[in-house]
C-alpha cells in the first residue's frame, strides 16, 4: 500500500466523481486541475543529463497555483527575501482579527466583497487606534495582513493574522513614536471597534446591492431579514487575540514564513486514503494543541477543501500604513533614522534557485544522484505534446 499521500491523489482518484454531482465554479476547477497535473507529464518539463556518468532524467514542471502544498515553499522564501528590506529596528506585534461564523454563509457566496471588507475594516481600526491621544502613539501605523479562511478541520474560519511594527511615525513626519508595555492596543476595545466598523461597511454593501444571496442565503435578501442579522451579529461578542511580541527583525521573519503562504492542509498531514475515506491529522486547539486524527469520506474532504478557493486575482497578503506599497520607500528610510540609524538589519540575499535550495535543504540538486560527482544540466526540453505521446 502507498505510504505517502497527497492532495493531488485524492482529486485524481475522486474528482471527476464528486464534480458531476457538485457545481463547481471556474476557479474551483482550474485549481483541481493543477493541484491534480502539478509535477506530471501534463505540464512538461525538461531532461537533466548527468555530464559526468550520463545518467538521465526527467523533471516535470510545477504548476505555481497558490492554492497547492507542493508549490509554496520557493514562493515562500523569495517573498521573504525581498521583505527584507521592509524591516525595522524595533518590537513587532501579532493580532488576529476573527468573523463570526454565521457570516460564512454570505462569505462563501460572496467572498470577493466580504473579504476586502474584512481587510478594510482591519485597516481602519487599526489607523483609528495609531491616531487616539488614549494609546499615546498619535501618528501613522505600519502592518502586513496576511488571510487565512480554514480551521485545523478544514471548516471555513475567516481571520486575518496582522504583523503590526510597535510604533508610529507622526503625521508630521517628524519623530517616531514607540509603543509602551507588552502590547499595543487592547484587545477588547480592537474587537469592540472592528465589529462597528465591519458592519458599518457590510451594510453599505447590502444597501448597493453588492450581494449576492443565492440558496439557504436567499432569506437575506428581505430587509427585515438582514436587520435582524445585523443586530445579532451586533450583540455577540467578536474575537480578537494578541500573540506575544516579537523581540526583534529575526523572530519576524521566522513567524512570517510559518503564516504568509500557507495552503489549507498540507501533504504530510495526510495519513491514509481508503475506501472513500481521507484520514488527516489536525491540532486540536480546544486540547492544548494535541495532534489528533480525523477521518472524512473523500466527497467531504474534496468540499472542505475548495471552501479555501480564493477568488481571481485576489491579494491574500495586503499592506498598509506607512508600509503600503505608495508610502513604504521612503518612510522606511526614515523611521530608521530615527530609531536607529546603525541598526544592523537582516540583508536581502542574491541567489539562484540551486542556491536557495542548497541553503534551505544543504543538498545540492545540481549534483548527480547516482554517482555524486557530476552535475545534472539541462539537455532538452519536453512540451505537453512530447510527453503524453511518449
Amino acid at each position: 500500500m502507498k505510504t505517502t499521500w497527497e492532495v493531488a491523489d485524492i482529486f485524481r482518484l475522486y474528482g471527476k466523481a464528486y464534480q458531476k454531482t457538485n457545481p463547481l465554479s471556474y476557479k474551483e476547477l482550474k485549481t483541481m486541475h493543477h493541484i491534480t497535473a502539478c509535477r506530471t507529464a501534463q505540464l512538461g518539463g525538461h531532461i537533466e543529463q548527468c555530464n559526468n556518468c550520463d545518467f538521465e532524467r526527467i523533471s516535470y514542471n510545477s504548476c505555481r497555483d497558490r492554492h497547492c502544498p507542493k508549490c509554496q515553499s520557493m514562493v515562500k522564501e523569495k517573498w521573504l527575501n525581498d521583505r527584507k528590506a521592509d524591516l525595522l529596528p524595533c518590537n513587532y506585534f501579532h493580532m488576529v482579527f476573527i468573523l463570526p461564523h454565521k457570516l460564512n454563509p454570505i462569505i462563501l457566496k460572496n467572498k470577493k466583497v466580504m473579504l476586502n471588507i474584512l481587510f478594510l475594516a482591519v485597516s481602519q481600526t487599526l489607523q483609528s487606534f495609531a491616531k487616539d491621544p488614549q494609546w499615546r502613539l498619535k501618528g501613522q501605523t505600519g502592518f502586513i495582513c496576511v488571510l487565512h479562511t480554514w480551521s485545523q478541520k478544514l471548516i471555513d474560519h475567516f481571520h486575518l493574522h496582522c504583523l503590526i511594527a510597535g510604533g508610529a511615525l507622526s503625521f508630521d513626519k517628524k519623530q517616531w513614536v514607540s509603543s509602551k508595555g507588552t502590547f499595543m492596543f487592547r484587545v477588547q476595545s480592537l474587537a469592540k471597534e472592528f465589529k462597528k466598523r465591519y458592519l458599518h461597511l457590510f451594510e453599505k454593501a447590502y444597501l448597493n446591492n453588492e450581494l449576492f444571496f443565492p440558496g439557504k442565503t436567499a432569506k437575506y435578501e428581505s430587509r427585515e431579514e438582514f436587520d435582524s442579522l445585523v443586530q445579532s451579529l451586533f450583540k455577540n461578542k467578536w474575537i480578537t487575540y494578541a500573540k506575544r511580541p516579537f523581540a526583534g527583525p529575526e523572530q519576524v521573519l521566522e513567524y512570517l514564513g510559518r503564516y504568509t503562504h500557507r495552503v489549507a492542509i498540507s501533504n504530510n498531514r495526510i495519513k491514509l486514503i481508503d475506501n472513500d475515506q481521507v484520514s488527516f491529522e489536525y491540532k486540536d486547539r480546544t486540547d492544548n494543541d494535541m495532534i489528533k486524527m480525523m477521518t472524512v469520506s473523500a466527497n467531504e474532504f474534496i468540499r472542505r477543501f475548495l471552501l479555501h478557493v480564493l477568488p481571481y486575482n485576489f491579494m491574500k497578503i495586503r499592506y498598509f500604513g506607512f508600509l503600503s506599497h505608495r508610502n513604504k520607500k521612503q518612510a522606511i528610510k526614515l523611521i530608521r533614522k530615527f530609531i536607529n540609524p546603525n541598526a544592523v538589519l537582516p540583508k536581502k540575499i542574491k541567489e539562484t534557485v540551486f542556491e536557495m535550495m542548497l541553503r534551505l535543504t544543504g543538498q545540492d540538486i545540481t549534483c548527480c544522484p547516482k554517482c555524486k560527482k557530476g552535475k545534472m544540466t539541462i539537455t532538452k526540453e519536453l512540451t505537453n505534446q512530447y510527453l503524453n505521446s511518449s
